[in-house]
């Protein structure tokens, strides 16, 4: 039966020395920003909305209240240019 080496190959060629260093700050910023999904919210709506459930609740009741609304019609359309042109 042949021997195994039981040292790791890694060992030999990397030590903590070079892996540790200077991170770049900011390296991933955008990267994140772009795939994320957060928000800030002021701190006079954050105390009305102190959860995340919260808020989805809040915003999923106005999603449903404004579908629940009237579409406006072409002819609606109208007459709100009439009016603001009068």
């Amino acid at each position: 039966m042949k021997k195994v080496d039981e040292t790791d190959p890694l060992d030999r060629t990397f030590s903590l020395a070079t892996l540790k260093g200077k991170g770049v700050r900011g390296k991933y910023y955008a990267r994140v920003i772009k795939g994320s999904n957060l928000v800030r919210l002021k701190p006079e709506v954050a105390r009305l909305f102190p959860t995340e459930q919260a808020v989805n609740e809040a915003l999923a009741s106005l999603v449903e209240i404004t579908n629940k609304l009237p579409r406006p019609t072409s002819r609606s359309m109208r007459t709100r240019a009439k009016v603001r042109a009068g």
